[in-house]
């Protein structure tokens, strides 16, 4: 690629301190990140979800090492920055969430995420104070890189079986004050939530598209103060739905007809390499 890891993350930052929000799509491979770059897209993010399924595997049961191959195939096929999900940091101490940081780093991303998930389901969040640690610990291992890089900080509440605006708040106000450079909180119920997280942090927020009737338009999101949107395993589930259509209907059918809705050889190929 011809543009340097360091003129993606200055564009990657700028992307967050321009007007308006941002669109960041969730490649799964080289493939689907060359579409998206083609189709227009400014920077791009991996999918936990998305590269477990690549894996065979399901959302969480991916390594550290397996998660940075992945996000290295999607650096290396365009000149777009890329972030990534980087889960709890895959590891429950500090140094762990940092250790991931470097690593992340080190296969060209300009950006990623660490969350305040435990991955137990009879504590599957960490305490406040833990969780403030372990993205201190992150933002200081980002400052230390030759690159700048964005690191965003998650609070998983409503996605753990703790809905609980009021927490959530105050756990993303403790992970700003840590030195999160953008704070998230995936699954919002409404525009309403949407709009009290946004009125209670100074720095962007990211908005997660991806849950049936919790995804909202750019233009209220927009409205609602978020700056980035991701679509998390959105566009991956979406192939997969047509895998599996197309695949029923000649198992159980025996006609082809998906074809006639396929994107054509020729032009799937003007977005790959020569």
């Amino acid at each position: 690629m011809s543009v340097s890891q360091a003129d993606k993350a200055r564009k990657f930052r700028a992307l967050h301190e321009a007007p308006g929000a941002f669109v960041i799509p969730n490649p799964w491979d080289a493939g689907s990140a060359r579409v998206l770059a083609g189709l227009g897209f400014e920077a791009l993010a991996t999918s936990s979800g998305a590269k477990a399924g690549v894996l065979g595997k399901r959302d969480g049961k991916v390594t550290r090492d397996e998660a940075l191959a992945n996000a290295r195939l999607i650096v290396n096929a365009t000149d777009l920055p890329v972030a990534a999900d980087l889960e709890k940091g895959f590891g429950d101490s500090p140094s762990d969430a940092a250790e991931t940081i470097r690593q992340a780093s080190g296969v060209g991303l300009v950006g990623g995420s660490i969350e305040d998930a435990t991955g137990d389901k009879d504590k599957p969040l960490y305490d406040i104070e833990t969780a403030a640690t372990r993205i201190k610990a992150a933002v200081e291992a980002a400052r230390a890189l030759p690159v700048p890089f964005v690191l965003t900080a998650r609070a998983e509440g409503f996605l753990r079986g703790q809905a609980d605006l009021g927490d959530v708040i105050k756990r993303l106000q403790a992970y700003e004050a840590a030195g999160a450079d953008v704070l998230f909180a995936p699954g919002l119920p409404d525009l309403a939530a949407v709009k009290k997280v946004c009125g209670a942090l100074k720095k962007p927020f990211n908005f997660m598209v991806g849950i049936k009737g919790k995804s909202f338009s750019k233009a209220e999101l927009e409205a609602a103060g978020v700056k980035r949107i991701s679509l998390a395993t959105s566009l991956y589930r979406a192939a997969m739905t047509g895998l599996v259509d197309a695949a029923k209907e000649v198992k159980e059918k025996g006609t082809f007809t998906y074809l006639d809705r396929s994107i054509s050889t020729p032009d799937l190929n003007a977005f790959m390499k020569e």
